[in-house]
């Protein structure tokens, strides 16, 4: 369902606009720092808390609505399929729309992470800068959280972003760890715990992402006998090409156990066909 691109002007205007949505609950500047500092401990306890509470024990699948905006390009509206087994670490997108993208997937094996695309036949070993479906998302954003075994902790203090009262942590990638990005900020809501606004850094420390997480929900796991929380809407903003962005809404989750099998290549090529 491609829409008409939007270029110049335009394109400046609609990034204010999307921007002005996202910062009616979330401003950007982020003001009244305290001094008071977590130790490494409660830090790193924080993060344990996010990881867990988006965590499943069973299986995870999503409907996934995308829009991508791009300078000089038809914007393009995308749905893929989610999968993920938390407990094995295994994760697979497959996109259903557009019609020319149907069958295209991706596939994370042994820590590997794999691009298939039917047109050709053939898999490619992908890294973690991949940008999914050619959007500004990653696979870390649709994975499950695992901050405190990434990233080392640095605290910023206690600031406000619009209405909201929130810790602003530095996080550095771990010696031997693959991630999209080695340095991330996250200003983090005291009052719900879920994180509001992140932003990712090249090591060179240039800003190349900034995101925003304005509406979280939450989901019974029978298997976890506990709640999952997940960002019901993820907008990212490329810092480096400003005219370029992608909405990202979690249309649908089922909790229920998927195939024994559907983490496989055989799988997800049979979709293709």
């Amino acid at each position: 369902r491609p829409r008409a691109s939007s270029s110049g002007r335009r394109d400046v205007a609609r990034r204010m606009r999307t921007l002005a949505a996202c910062l009616a609950l979330l401003a950007l500047p982020a003001v009244g720092r305290a001094a008071a500092a977590l130790s490494k401990t409660e830090m790193t306890a924080m993060l344990k808390t996010i990881d867990v509470r988006q965590r499943n024990s069973g299986d995870w699948k999503s409907q996934v609505y995308m829009e991508s905006h791009e300078r000089d390009k038809t914007d393009t509206v995308y749905e893929m399929l989610v999968f993920r087994r938390d407990q094995d670490q295994k994760l697979m997108f497959l996109f259903t729309s557009p019609k020319q993208e149907a069958g295209k997937g991706y596939l994370r094996l042994d820590r590997n992470l794999w691009m298939y695309d039917p047109k050709v036949g053939k898999w490619e070993r992908r890294t973690e800068r991949e940008r999914i479906g050619g959007t500004d998302s990653r696979r870390e954003d649709f994975d499950q959280s695992n901050l405190a075994g990434e990233y080392d902790p640095e605290d910023r203090g206690l600031e406000k972003l619009g209405a909201f009262s929130v810790r602003h942590l530095k996080l550095t990638v771990k010696p031997d760890v693959d991630v999209a990005f080695p340095v991330t900020e996250l200003w983090i809501d005291e009052a719900s715990g879920n994180v509001l606004k992140r932003q990712d850094f090249a090591l060179s420390g240039r800003l190349m992402r900034t995101d925003y997480y304005p509406r979280w929900k939450k989901i019974f796991s029978e298997s976890k006998q506990a709640d999952v929380w997940f960002p019901e809407e993820m907008r990212f903003y490329d810092e480096v090409d400003k005219a370029n962005s992608t909405l990202i809404k979690i249309l649908a989750i089922d909790l229920h156990p998927l195939e024994a099998n559907l983490f496989t290549k055989a799988w997800l090529e049979s979709k293709s066909r």
